[in-house]
């Protein structure tokens, strides 16, 4: 979610670092900074804004030495400001620290070391490392930083310095990607290859629980628990655009394979340590409050009002909670009718979508408390909204979004069992189930992505069509409409979704021999309405291809002409697997007419005009 970049050598680090930042730029950010070893000590430069500001700020006062670590923060905790930039210190200023990840367990650890008088600055839970580190520095750093990390809870990938000892750099992954650069006389340390693949092609990869200690002349692997490890180098043969991306061809590939990571980030530190319930401190909302909600209208634009539209039945169905869904555009206009027992929860993946914000304020003004569901922390509307729940999808760089749909949905999740938890309208085991379902998704998406040859060869002979059609009901219905809305954005094939049930109202009059239509067939309670609309389409025609629970293809082989089978989960759960299929084919069916997957015509990333 951030750039993490470091330096041990024989050369000015002050350049090394910001130009490793720069490298690190596509990744998104709201401020940066840097920590270098000089003549007086450690000393920290830091500031809210693109790296021109610091530049700017270092640009009169340069910071001299060989050593040092760099960091661009896309916020999770704290709003962006110059106090809540990396790198981070404790009290002394002898120990810095920049991070990448989330610490569940920061303000137990917070609140423990203010008992013994430790004083912070910031609202970060990276600050509570460097002082955690100097807590437990007995003259070894090393030591310390494990000492450190076998008390934290959480992903993080770390750079730590100290002033005592100076010809050390100390780096840590655990569940957030961390490379080592290996030069001559020096070092490196990035959160991604292109921060260092200017001055090394060489390096190690670090994996969970994998630490390295760097010096000018050597770089030491071992795990957490101190047991030395050996390494073979990775000799990186990628152009730097390449290496932006991963390896991916394309930042939306890049972001549809970045999907099973999203998905763990935006659960931590919100379910209980027993599983069994949801913990969402950042709603400020009081058990009263709660049980005085009477209607939820969910307020979005695009893909976001996609997202609302699975929020819609997840909340109703465990909440008990009458929801509508209004398009941001629209909702103003209709006149909705707003009173101070209305939650109004507005999704915008960059939190500055105009009509969203629009919406917002309108709610507002008529007394409706507001929930803002969103990935940028201090954007306008995590400002402006009482309670904010952050996804953790991290900067997302394509214009069609996907990890960010799908980081929404999994904020829909967490938040319907929360309301069903405080309004006792689902007992405890029935949400710890759902938890432990949730908890599998991640695995469940990537066996998705195992398959992706075979949706790609689905998707070369889509996109000799012009027209399609996705159909689906219940909660299939709002995952086809997002599937069409992927395939119209980025192939510019016409698309269109249909509740499956109302093709006999009229549609089905548009269908002719040979025409594509994806039938989403996930929801069991639905299997058998669905199936035989399937048959009707197919009765005049069709080709389909229908994306179904596995151990349903005996049955469903009989009626289509192609399957897609997706892990069987709980119904509720299903769309945030079964949007996964539709992402990749409306990849492939762009990449295979030739169009900019990244940058479809006529659209923008952020909307922040009405």
């Amino acid at each position: 979610m951030c750039g993490i970049v470091g330096y041990i050598g024989k050369r000015e680090s002050q350049g090394i670092l910001i130009d490793g930042l720069r490298k690190l730029e596509y990744r998104g950010y709201d401020s940066a900074g840097i920590a270098v070893f000089t003549e007086n000590g450690l000393e920290v430069r830091k500031s809210k804004g693109r790296l021109a500001v610091l530049e700017e700020k270092l640009g009169g006062e340069p910071l001299h030495g060989s050593v040092g670590i760099g960091h661009t923060r896309w916020a999770t905790h704290g709003k962006p400001s110059d106090e809540n930039s990396h790198p981070h210190t404790d009290n002394s200023h002898k120990f810095s620290v920049v991070h990448n990840g989330i610490i569940e367990n920061y303000l137990d650890l917070k609140d423990e070391l203010m008992a013994k008088g430790h004083k912070f600055v910031s609202e970060t839970d990276t600050e509570v490392i460097s002082h955690l580190v100097a807590e437990e520095y007995d003259g070894d750093i090393v030591k310390a930083v494990q000492r450190a990390v076998k008390r934290m809870r959480g992903a993080f990938a770390l750079g730590v310095l100290t002033e005592f000892e100076p010809d050390r750099l100390v780096a840590v992954r655990f569940a957030s990607p961390l490379v080592i650069g290996i030069g001559n006389g020096e070092n490196f340390i990035g959160s991604d290859i292109p921060a260092i693949l200017e001055h090394t092609r060489d390096v190690y990869i670090l994996n969970d629980g994998e630490m390295a200690i760097l010096k000018k002349n050597s770089v030491e692997l071992m795990t957490i628990d101190g047991e030395n490890i050996s390494k073979e180098i990775f000799h990186v043969d990628w152009d730097l655009v390449t290496a932006e991306k991963a390896g991916f061809d394309h930042f939306m590939l890049k972001e549809i394979y970045e999907q099973p990571k999203a998905y763990r980030d935006t659960m931590m530190g919100r379910i209980s340590e027993d599983g069994r319930k949801v913990v969402l401190k950042e709603i400020g909302m009081t058990l009263e409050q709660i049980q005085g909600i009477r209607k939820i209208q969910i307020v979005a634009c695009g893909t976001a009002f996609h997202a609302g539209l699975v929020g819609k039945t997840v909340i109703e169905s465990l909440a008990r909670i009458p929801v509508e869904t209004d398009v941001a555009s629209e909702y103003r206009y209709r006149s909705p009718i707003i009173t101070p027992d209305t939650l109004v929860i507005v999704v915008s993946q960059s939190g500055e979508t105009a009509d969203t914000l629009a919406a917002l304020r309108e709610a507002k003004r008529n007394g409706a408390r507001v929930m803002a569901i969103t990935n940028v922390v201090g954007s306008s509307v995590a400002r402006e909204a009482d309670d904010v729940i952050i996804t953790q999808a991290g900067p997302e760089i394509a214009v069609a979004s996907t990890k960010a749909y799908t980081s929404q949905l999994i904020a829909f999740y967490l938040l319907g069992l929360y309301l069903a938890d405080k309004l006792e309208t689902r007992d405890e085991k029935w949400i710890a189930d759902v938890l432990t379902a949730m908890n599998q998704l991640p695995e469940q998406v990537e066996s998705i992505l195992d398959q992706a040859v075979v949706l790609k060869q689905v998707a070369d002979s889509i996109s000799k069509h012009s027209n399609l059609f996705f159909i689906g009901r219940g909660m299939d219905f709002a995952v086809a409409q997002e599937g069409s809305l992927k395939l119209k954005e980025i192939s510019y094939i016409h698309s269109e979704a249909y509740a499956a049930g109302e093709l006999k109202h009229g549609t089905l009059a548009l269908i002719e021999d040979g025409i594509p239509v994806i039938a989403l067939i996930t929801q069991e309670e639905l299997y058998e309405k669905t199936l035989s609309n399937i048959k009707e389409v197919k009765a005049r025609g069709a080709h389909v291809l229908a994306v179904i629970n596995a151990g349903h293809e005996g049955e469903v082989s009989k009626s289509v002409d192609e399957m897609f089978a997706i892990p069987r989960t709980l119904p509720l759960l299903a769309p945030a697997l079964s949007v996964v299929p539709l992402q990749l084919i409306a990849y492939y069916a762009s990449l295979a007419l030739g169009h900019d997957v990244d940058k479809p015509r006529n659209l923008a990333k952020s909307v922040t005009v009405e």
